[in-house]
C-alpha cells in the first residue's frame, strides 16, 4: 500500500491518495477527436507543454506539502488552504483548464503527448464530477487526516540550510489555521449529514490525544532538531531549537488539544452509526464513483462482489493443497497450528523488520531477469511511527524524492509484533518494496521526456495491482521456497480477494462490521490485529481496497493475452517494460497500449 501525502490540489488528484477514473464530461470529445489542426504541429506541441506545466505549477503552489515532499522547496513555509473558498477557487481553475485543454488539437502530435493531454483532461473532469460529493466535508478518519499527516510531514522533508529550518518554523505557525479550516469543513459535513462512523472517530480522538499530550521535544514535530545539517552553525542551532519548540508548544500542540475537544464535544456525537457509506446522503452514487476511481474499470458493486467470491474459492483450493502437503487435513487445523507455532512469529520488532529487509535483499539480484529498466532510487525499511501504528496496515510504502536525497521507504508495522505471522512477510516485502511499489514508483519518477505530472500520477488499480502482481513475480523466479511463505503468499492473495467481498458488502449490501470480521475469519487465518485494522480501513476508505485485486487480475490477463498471441516471441522483460515505461495508467489505457505492443511484436 502507498500512503497518502498531505495536501491535495483541487484540479489534480494527489499521487498516492486517489486514482483517476476513465471518465469524460457529458458531450466531451476526446482530444484526439477534434477538428483538423489549424496550427502547425510544433506550435500546438509547445502550447500543450506550456499548459500542462502551468497546471502542474498550480498543483505545487496549492499543495505545498506535496511539493516539499518531492524536493520542491519553493513553498516550504506554507500549508494547504483547506477553506471552502479555496475548494471553490480550485474547481474554478480546473474548469478553466478543461476549456483551455479542449481547445488544443492534439491530432498529429507524438503518442505520448496525446496521452498526457488525455490523462490530464480526465483528471480535471473527475475532480469536477467528484465535487458534488463534497469529500472536503469528511476529511478525517483513523487512516488519513490532518492529525496524522502533519505529524508525518517532518520525516518527508529535507533540511539542508538555515532557511529550511526557518521555513519549517513558519509552517508550524500556520497549523492553527489549517486545523480551524478542517474543523469548519467537518462542521459543514455534520450539518449535511456527511459524517464518518462514530467508532472510527473515537479512534481519531485517541490518535489526537497521543500527539497532543507529548512534550514539545518528544513530539514528531521536533524531529528536525535530532540532527542538524552541517551547514547550520551553533548559534543558529540554538535559535532554531528555541523557536521551533516554542512554535510546537504555542501553535501545534494547542491545535491538537483544540481538535480533540472539538471531536469529543461536537463532532463524535453527530457521527453516524452505520459503517457503510450508503448511510450518508448520496452514498450509493458516491460508492459507484469510488469504484470507478479505484478500479478504472466499468464494473458494478455486484459484479465485483461476485469476482471476489470466485477468487476466494480459487485461493482456498490452492491453500488447501499446501496444508495437506504439510500433513494437515484442512485449512482451519493448519491455521490453529500456525498461530501456535512460535517459529512463525517474530521474537521482536527488530526481527520483523529484519525479515522484510532479508526478502528484499534476496530478490534484488534476480530483478534483471524480469526487467530491462531498473530504478536508481535507494530503498530503506523502517518501523511505522508509534503514534499511528495501532490503526495502520501491516506495511506501507512512501516514495522517495526524484533526486534520491530521500530514499523510498517501506514502513513495517511492529505493533503487537508477537501476534503477527511471518508467513505473509515475503509477499508483503515484494509488494511494498521490490519488485513492487518501490520499483514501479521510482521508475515513474525517473522517466524522461514526459511532463512532470505524469511521474506522480497514481491509479489505485495500476499501482496496487502492480504491487499484488509483484507478489507473484517472486514465485516466477524461484522464491517462496518455504511452504509457509508460499501459503502466506496465497493468504495475501486471499486477503485482497476478501476485500472485494467485504468492501462491497459493507458499502453496497449494508453489511455490519461484524459480518466483515466474520467473513475474514471464515475464509482466512489472518491475525486478529490485521483483521481489525483492515476492516476499519475499508469502512473509512470506501472502494480504495478494490483496486488491488482488480488491478492484479487485469495485469495477469494482459500478460496471458500477450503470451498466447506471441508464443515463443513473448519476452517477460519487454512486457514489464511496456507496462511500466509510461508511468501509472488507467486500466483501459494500459490494455490499449499492451494490445498495440503485441501487434508491434508480431511484426
Amino acid at each position: 500500500m502507498t500512503r497518502c501525502l498531505l495536501g491535495r490540489a483541487g484540479g489534480l488528484v494527489l499521487a498516492g491518495c486517489l486514482s483517476v477514473a476513465p471518465v469524460m464530461a457529458r458531450g466531451q470529445k476526446p482530444l484526439t477527436a477534434v477538428e483538423p489542426a489549424t496550427m502547425p504541429v510544433a506550435a500546438r506541441s509547445k502550447a500543450l507543454a506550456t499548459l500542462l506545466d502551468a497546471i502542474w505549477q498550480d498543483r505545487l503552489k496549492h499543495s505545498p506539502e506535496f511539493a516539499s515532499s518531492i524536493g520542491d522547496k519553493r513553498y516550504n513555509d506554507q500549508l494547504t488552504d483547506y477553506s471552502v473558498k479555496e475548494v471553490n477557487a480550485a474547481l474554478g481553475r480546473g474548469s478553466e483548464y478543461i476549456q483551455r485543454l479542449s481547445e488544443i488539437d492534439t491530432a498529429g502530435l507524438p503518442e505520448q503527448e496525446r496521452l498526457s493531454a488525455d490523462l490530464m483532461l480526465r483528471s480535471l473532469i473527475e475532480a469536477q464530477e467528484g465535487a458534488k460529493f463534497k469529500t472536503w466535508e469528511m476529511p478525517v478518519n483513523q487512516f488519513n487526516g490532518i492529525h496524522t499527516d502533519l505529524a508525518r510531514l517532518p520525516g518527508l522533508l529535507q533540511f539542508d540550510s538555515v532557511k529550511d529550518y526557518d521555513d519549517y518554523i513558519a509552517r508550524l505557525k500556520k497549523v492553527p489555521t489549517a486545523f480551524s479550516q478542517i474543523m469548519t469543513n467537518m462542521q459543514l459535513g455534520a450539518d449535511d449529514g456527511r459524517v464518518p462512523p462514530r467508532y472510527l472517530m473515537e479512534k481519531v480522538l485517541v490518535q489526537t490525544h497521543s500527539l497532543a499530550d507529548l512534550k514539545p521535544e518528544d513530539s514528531p514535530f521536533a524531529l528536525p532538531l535530532k540532527t542538524f545539517a552541517k551547514s547550520v552553525g551553533a548559534a543558529d542551532q540554538k535559535r532554531i531549537s528555541t523557536e521551533m519548540l516554542q512554535a510546537i508548544s504555542a501553535d501545534v500542540l494547542p491545535s491538537y488539544k483544540r481538535f480533540a475537544g472539538f471531536l469529543k464535544a461536537e463532532y463524535i456525537p453527530k457521527a453516524r452509526k452505520d459503517p457503510g457509506i450508503w448511510a450518508i446522503p448520496g452514498g450509493d452514487a458516491y460508492y459507484a464513483y469510488r469504484i470507478r476511481q479505484s478500479t478504472t474499470l466499468n464494473k458494478s458493486a455486484e459484479e465485483i462482489h461476485q469476482i471476489g467470491l470466485d477468487a476466494v474459492k480459487r485461493d482456498e483450493a490452492e491453500m488447501l493443497a499446501i496444508v495437506k502437503s504439510l500433513g494437515f487435513p484442512d485449512i482451519k487445523s493448519f491455521s490453529v497450528a500456525l498461530k501456535a507455532n512460535t517459529k512463525e512469529h517474530p521474537v521482536s520488532a527488530e526481527a520483523l523488520i529484519d525479515a522484510y529487509k532479508g526478502h528484499i535483499a534476496e530478490i534484488k539480484p534476480k530483478l534483471p531477469e524480469l526487467f530491462g529498466r531498473l530504478p536508481k532510487a535507494p530503498l530503506e525499511v523502517v518501523p511505522v511511527p508509534a503514534y499511528m501504528e495501532k490503526d495502520q496496515s501491516a506495511a506501507y510504502y512512501d516514495g522517495g524524492t526524484p533526486d534520491g536525497n530521500r530514499p523510498g521507504r517501506v514502513s513495517v508495522n511492529t505493533y503487537n509484533f508477537a501476534d503477527r505471522s511471518l508467513a505473509p512477510v515475503e509477499a508483503v516485502a515484494y509488494h511494498e518494496g521490490l519488485p513492487g511499489h518501490h520499483l514501479q514508483i521510482s521508475i515513474a519518477q525517473e522517466l524522461t521526456g514526459l511532463p512532470e505530472f505524469r511521474k506522480f500520477l497514481d491509479y489505485t488499480a495500476f499501482t496496487e495491482g502492480w504491487g499484488m502482481y509483484s507478489e507473484r513475480l517472486g514465485k516466477d523466479v524461484g522464491f517462496y521456497k518455504d511452504p509457509y511463505s508460499d501459503y502466506g503468499r496465497l493468504e495475501n492473495d486471499m486477503w485482497r480477494a476478501i476485500r472485494l467481498v467485504v468492501d462491497t458488502g459493507v458499502h453496497s449490501k449494508h453489511w455490519t462490521r461484524q459480518q466483515m470480521v466474520d467473513y475474514f475469519h471464515e475464509h482466512s487465518a489472518i491475525d486478529e490485529t490485521n483483521v481489525q485494522s483492515e476492516v476499519d480501513r475499508y469502512v473509512a476508505w470506501p472502494g480504495q481496497a478494490l483496486g488491488y485485486k482488480m488491478g492484479q487480475l487485469k495485469i495477469l490477463e494482459l500478460r496471458d493475452k500477450a503470451k498466447a498471441a506471441l508464443g515463443p516471441k513473448f519476452d517477460i522483460k519487454a512486457f514489464h517494460d511496456e507496462v511500466l515505461d509510461s508511468g501509472a495508467l488507467p486500466m483501459d489505457v494500459l490494455e490499449q497500449r499492451v494490445d498495440a505492443w503485441i501487434e508491434a511484436q508480431k511484426q
